[in-house]
Parts: C-alpha cells; sequence; structure tokens
C-alpha cells in the first residue's frame, strides 16, 4: 500500500475538475479548504469552504 501525501494547512490544493483552494483545517479523513483562493470565485457561485477528502486532490503548493 502507498502512504498519500496528506496536506498540510496553508498548502494550495486542486480538486474536483481544476478547482482550487488553500487548506484551512486538517481532519482524519478530509481537509476544509477555503475556494476564496481562486480569482473567479464568484463567478462560480462557490460556497467560501468545501470539505474535500484525501483521495480527491493534489497538492499545488
Amino acid at each position: 500500500m502507498v502512504a498519500m501525501k496528506i496536506a498540510e494547512v496553508g498548502n494550495v490544493i486542486e480538486f474536483r475538475d481544476g478547482l482550487r483552494g488553500i487548506v484551512e483545517k486538517v481532519n482524519e479523513n478530509s481537509v476544509i479548504v477555503d475556494v476564496t483562493y481562486m480569482e473567479n470565485y464568484r463567478d462560480l457561485e462557490l460556497e467560501q469552504k468545501t470539505v474535500v477528502n484525501h483521495k480527491n486532490y493534489q497538492i499545488i503548493e
């Protein structure tokens, strides 16, 4: 079994078709992400924060 890299608070991650956000909290199975990091955040009509499972993102920065 390959260990996956888990994001830390402050990391920028990419998830679900190119969305990006800053990790605000790390939970056992997921992270809470602030998506206001994206310039087009308002155009996408998203909530300010979302939960992303560790299996469903890549660390960008």
